[in-house]
């Protein structure tokens, strides 16, 4: 099965290089290129980016292997939540989460739950020992590379919001992710708009729910 799936992240990757390849050349039709790359790789997914909060400072002050600790321990304690609400996680890049949901309510109602879990751990455990984690989520049709990569606005600005903007605990949404999720009354959350979204990425709102 491994073995089947390198394979087909393979094909993609190749097959894109090669229309990339072909767009570069002086007389290329970019305009019908660009049709074939988003009739190929276009698909609508929620995106989710994750990245714990303070990491950085808790590194520099406890050492590397703190640091592969609480690695772990976000591993242990958030990989379950995401594959039991369907969430396909792409990648890991030291303490960030790429994952994309087909539905986005789930991609929420995960993002809540991650969060609930950690504030649970974080319990009765020195604030060294606390993982404590921010979410972005965008939502939108995006270039899928295999089971390796996505592509496209929607990706950049959840990337943008969980990675660089939300806190401990907060989870943030673009105005498309807000527009997908707002109508299902069914979630239990209310959305504040952000007073300064972050440039050129258009509105943006938290998430408004309770950790207990």
């Amino acid at each position: 099965m491994a073995y089947k799936k390198s394979i087909l992240a393979s094909a993609s990757e190749d097959r894109l290089e090669k229309l990339i390849a072909e767009r570069i050349k002086p007389d290329s039709d970019k305009k019908r290129i660009d049709a074939r790359i988003w009739d190929l790789f276009g698909e609508e997914w929620c995106v989710m980016f994750t990245d714990l909060s303070g990491f950085s400072r808790n590194v520099a002050q406890f050492g590397v292997i703190h640091f592969l600790q609480t690695i772990a321990e976000s591993h242990r304690l958030l990989i379950p939540i995401i594959e039991d609400h369907d969430g396909i996680l792409l990648k890991t890049e030291g303490d960030s989460f790429l994952v994309i949901f087909r539905n986005p309510p789930k991609a929420l109602t995960a993002s809540i739950q991650m969060n609930k879990t950690l504030s649970t751990y974080n319990q009765n455990r020195a604030p060294e020992e606390h993982v404590l984690m921010g979410v972005g989520l965008g939502f939108g049709r995006v270039l899928r590379i295999g089971d390796s990569d996505v592509f496209g606005a929607e990706v950049n600005a959840a990337s943008k919001l969980g990675e660089d903007t939300a806190k401990a605990y907060e989870i943030l949404v673009t105005e498309a992710a807000y527009q997908a999720l707002s109508a299902n009354a069914n979630l239990g959350v209310s959305f504040e708009l952000l007073a300064e979204a972050p440039t050129g990425f258009g509105k943006a709102y938290k998430v408004q729910f309770s950790l207990t």
